[in-house]
């Protein structure tokens, strides 16, 4: 009996080779955002109110006040409101693939690397009428507070101690802040760190990158 031998390509199945498959990571965001709290917020609001009622007295008990004045006084009032009161609300702070942004309405805004963290945690030892409330430097502490509310505390320590305008350029080695849901935003943080090798921030294209 004869077997008739066939010319046949062997054509490796591309399901199976030698070399292990690449593990293909998870689409992840590129920027996750947490709100902080409206207790700051919501006394500026009731300063602003204070300060309307007391222009519209002035104006009509003192009718010998020119309309200058009280222009400039209501733009200047007007541009408080917006910059303080408004723009709090319209912000949040934000964890990219590479960096923790940390900011307080348009007034305040502190770009910080990963590899710029030292330490960050929850931060219960100080009570939620100690805390104070916006942007405030105690004298005589390197702890600059940037919150909107009192409670759910973090409190970040930089590696290298950095200089802030808002704070008429004191140097800082920590940065206090609260956060809304501060479990979830301290477990986000963790897994950003971990999953993501730091883009160096002075490179040109940093910000690009996230």
């Amino acid at each position: 009996m004869k077997f008739r031998r066939r010319n046949s390509v062997f054509r490796p199945d591309a399901r199976h080779h030698a070399y292990p498959k690449r593990r293909r990571r998870g689409r992840v965001e590129k920027r996750l955002s947490f709100p902080y709290g409206r207790t700051l917020v919501v006394g500026r609001f009731v300063a602003f109110a204070s300060l309307i009622v007391l222009v519209a007295v002035a104006v009509a008990f003192l009718p010998s006040l020119s309309v200058g004045p009280v222009a400039v006084l209501a733009v200047l009032l007007v541009a408080y409101f917006v910059l303080f009161a408004v723009s709090p609300l319209l912000t949040e702070h934000w964890i990219t693939r590479s960096r923790l942004i940390v900011r307080q309405g348009w007034y305040f805004r502190a770009v910080i690397p990963f590899t710029g963290i030292e330490t960050i945690r929850a931060l219960d030892e100080i009570g939620p009428f100690r805390a104070p409330l916006g942007l405030h430097r105690p004298f005589g502490q390197p702890a600059l507070f940037v919150t909107g509310g009192r409670t759910n505390l973090v409190s970040l320590r930089l590696s290298r101690p950095r200089r802030f305008w808002q704070s008429f350029g004191f140097r800082a080695s920590e940065i206090v802040f609260d956060v809304i849901d501060r479990t979830k935003f301290l477990a986000a943080l963790e897994e950003r760190r971990g999953l993501f090798a730091p883009v160096e921030a002075h490179r040109a294209d940093a910000d690009l990158r996230d």
